[in-house]
């Protein structure tokens, strides 16, 4: 560009400046009689939050000079370097030195109540505060009658905090906030946002109190190691309550350097950060992806802000070139330019020499619609109706969610941002980009920290029953094997887990009891096996949800089964089948000796013992001659009929269905005849029989191995044998060539199973003990 074309692209501005300085200077010098006023400022230089206060009180000033000409402005300004000794002396100065009758800075109430009670001048000057946000302590209103703070109430923050924690369902959290300005020494912030998450049913599991980084040589490292403290914890939900944005930059890069904003990792921003992202370079951005957080949220459409943010831009980046790219206003700015209009208006109404309560009461009472809203007092302290913007750190800026309130919690937003709308409600906040990438689903909000060891689940290495859980040792390898239908669910419930889970399966060489008993004691971290819930161990243990439902059972032999040719006999009684043939011979007879003299076909025995035979199959060929014959044989052609169709229906069912008849009816006749029984010798069944039942030890059977209970029966070394019904259905299954139900009992080829429910208080089941 050549120089002429760039003198006529700058000349517009000058004149236009020049104009309206003029115009100004014009209508100013008819006023004869000014008030002077005096401001002090005491604000941090070296903080972007500082200098853009800086920028936004010389333009309040400058400001309403141009409005009002009869109020002449002065603005004192100290740089406090983020230090809490150099806030004191620089406001001692301003108020002692340079008479300044108000002052607006980044000192706390917790500050400048312990310097007031050495400078009574301190307490006795009207002091706006821009820290945000506003803590009041008790003692605040009679110690500092005069001391107001610009911001909203931390009350309105935490509970922001707690709802975006609630939604999540997160149920423990860890607090970072920087010791500085007070913040330390007032650990009431800790304590109130504990308060706001146990109405959304979680808490703070730990907190980390951050040092300044103007208080410590070298803050990189002591960050790192703050972090690696962070990491080797549990918890992966980190909430920064208060820092300033220079430690929330490093704390983010060193994060990103140690892998701590990748999955499972979730870090929360409060307003303190998140209103300043939009001033923030691409790599700061960059080492913050997936943060979430909310920030102040203001009107950026109106005449007046977007003149603001004109000038206000070209005024920051004539001051700090380095930064001129990214020298949009936050609410920061905003806010003190606010401050200064709110003081300069107050002494404006003395028209005159004013005191400090009076100048303060003027203050109290101002009531106007600023930059940052509608600006008033109550309780010194800013009272707007906030609303914040819940932003998600992704790309190259953010997106803006959804808007938070006190009043109506989470609502639709219309305000774009970079082009994208905010969400209308809970549900549709859209995918979160969380730290790692691509956006997934929610992190549960803890992992398995580095300093946990791998948890040592126990197996019972002793159990009958290899088919739920087997132990092999491979002498090859030197490596023990546990499998089983028990370790295969465990296994298939650990894959779907939403987060890594490392374990050890540890054999356990010992009875179930014992087993659970590790557990209580702290040998075993939880154990895995065909466990039975009862309500002794309750005391020692808690059960995970049952997966396969049982009950006890007792097994014992059939008796030998009766001949298939003896079925025909017995489908009737004796008595049933000698009055049948009788009432049929004599049927046949009597039909005989009425047809006998008129009808040829019925002549001699032989032929009526023929007739009764063909009448059972409807089979006869001699026709009857006689009514008298006709009305005999009726009603006897109904009841073979009946007879006939009864003992077809009961040989078919003698025939198709199998019929157990046990050696052993009940357990009373175990106990009678003290017959032995046998069981797992490691599962409570031997108490349980002993305690309960009332069996005698003697005749208790230990039988550990499922191969050896038919040869048990076989020889009689046991009459019964007692499982819990997974168990017996592997034997069952195993021994047996298979088996229907039919009432109480099954058919089972050689063993008979015989189903009670025994009052006993205990529940059976397979189960996971936690």
């Amino acid at each position: 560009m050549s120089p002429l074309l760039s003198f006529f692209l700058v000349l517009p501005l000058l004149l236009e400046s020049k104009a309206t300085a003029i115009e100004a200077g014009d209508n100013c010098s008819l006023i004869t009689h000014r008030i002077t006023g005096k401001i002090g400022g005491v604000i941090n230089y070296s903080s972007r939050a500082g200098k853009e206060q800086k920028v936004a009180m010389e333009m309040a000033v400058e400001d309403y000079f141009r409005s009002s000409c009869s109020q002449q402005l002065t603005l004192q300004l100290e740089d406090s370097g983020g230090d809490s000794s150099t806030v004191a002396s620089a406001t001692t100065d301003l108020i002692s030195s340079k008479q300044v009758q108000s002052i607006i800075g980044t000192m706390t109430a917790q500050e400048t109540g312990l310097f007031s009670e050495v400078d009574m001048n301190m307490k006795n000057t009207p002091i706006i505060s821009l820290t945000s946000p506003a803590i009041t302590p008790p003692s605040m209103a009679h110690q500092l009658p005069y001391f107001l703070q610009m911001s909203n109430h931390i009350t309105l923050h935490m509970q922001c905090l707690a709802d975006i924690v609630g939604h999540f369902k997160w149920r423990k959290v860890t607090a970072l906030y920087e010791h500085k300005n007070g913040f330390s020494a007032y650990s009431g912030i800790v304590t109130l946002l504990s308060d706001m998450l146990k109405v959304v049913n979680s808490e703070i599991s730990d907190h980390s109190d951050l040092s300044s980084l103007s208080s410590v040589l070298n803050p990189e490292i002591t960050i790192e190691q703050e972090l690696i403290k962070l990491r080797s914890k549990s918890n992966r939900i980190f909430i920064v309550l208060v820092s300033s944005l220079e430690l929330a930059i490093l704390l983010f890069e060193k994060a990103n350097q140690m892998r701590m904003m990748e999955k499972d990792y979730v870090w929360i921003v409060t307003d303190e950060i998140a209103s300043l992202l939009d001033s923030v370079d691409s790599s700061v951005v960059k080492n913050m992806q997936g943060v979430i957080g909310f920030k102040t949220n203001f009107a950026r459409t109106g005449d007046t802000f977007k003149r603001f943010k004109s000038r206000f831009r070209n005024k920051y980046g004539s001051k700090y070139p380095e930064e001129e790219e990214y020298s949009n206003p936050s609410i920061f700015a905003l806010r003190a330019y606010d401050a200064t209009w709110v003081i300069a208006r107050a002494m404006e109404k003395s028209q005159g020499k004013i005191t400090s309560e009076e100048l303060s009461g003027n203050i109290l009472s101002s009531i106007f619609e600023g930059l940052s809203g509608t600006v008033r007092f109550e309780n010194n302290v800013l009272w707007q109706s906030p609303s914040f913007q819940i932003i998600n750190v992704v790309g190259k800026s953010y997106r803006v969610m959804a808007v938070w309130s006190p009043k109506s919690g989470f609502s639709q937003s219309e305000e774009k941002h970079n082009g994208a709308t905010a969400n209308s409600s809970l549900k549709n906040w859209g995918p979160v980009y969380w730290p790692g990438g691509m956006p997934s689903t929610n992190p549960r909000g803890w992992a398995i920290s580095d300093a946990d060891s791998p948890l040592k689940i126990g197996v019972p290495a002793m159990g009958a029953f290899n088919q739920f859980v087997r132990v092999t040792f491979d002498q090859t390898q030197n490596e023990t094997s546990v499998t089983g239908f028990t370790i295969n669910v465990f296994e298939a419930v650990v894959k779907r887990l939403p987060y890594n889970l490392p374990y050890v399966l540890v054999p356990f060489y010992g009875t179930y009891d014992e087993m659970v008993k590790q557990v209580y004691l702290n040998g075993l971290d939880a154990a895995v096996g065909d466990t039975e819930i009862m309500a002794d161990r309750f005391q020692y243990v808690d059960f995970s949800h049952p997966y396969v439902d049982s009950g006890l059972v007792m097994v014992v032999t059939q008796k030998a089964e009766t001949s298939q040719a003896t079925w025909m006999l017995k489908t009737f009684t004796k008595k049933l089948w000698l009055l049948m043939i009788a009432m049929h011979v004599f049927i046949g007879l009597l039909v005989w000796l009425i047809e006998r003299g008129n009808n040829t076909e019925f002549e001699g025995i032989g032929t009526m013992l023929w007739f009764s035979v063909t009448i059972i199959f409807f089979a006869q060929r001699q026709p009857l001659t006689s009514n008298l014959s006709r009305l005999v044989l009726t009603p006897w052609l109904f009841v073979i009929l009946i007879v006939v169709a009864s003992f077809t229906a009961s040989l078919s069912s003698a025939m198709t269905v199998s019929r157990l008849e046990p050696s052993v009816v009940d357990i009373e006749t175990l106990q009678r005849t003290n017959a032995p029984v046998g069981c797992n010798g490691n599962s409570f069944i031997v108490r349980y029989l002993i305690n309960v039942l009332l069996f005698r030890p003697e005749n208790i059977k230990r039988i550990n191995s499922i191969h050896d209970y038919p040869e048990a029966f076989e020889t009689g070394y046991v009459k019964a044998a007692f499982f819990v019904e997974p168990h017996a259905k592997v034997f069952l299954g195993k021994y047996c060539k298979g088996y229907t139900k039919a009432g109480p009992t099954f058919k089972l080829g050689g063993f008979g199973f015989v189903e009670f429910s025994p009052s006993f208080p205990l529940l059976i089941s397979l189960h996971i003990i936690i």
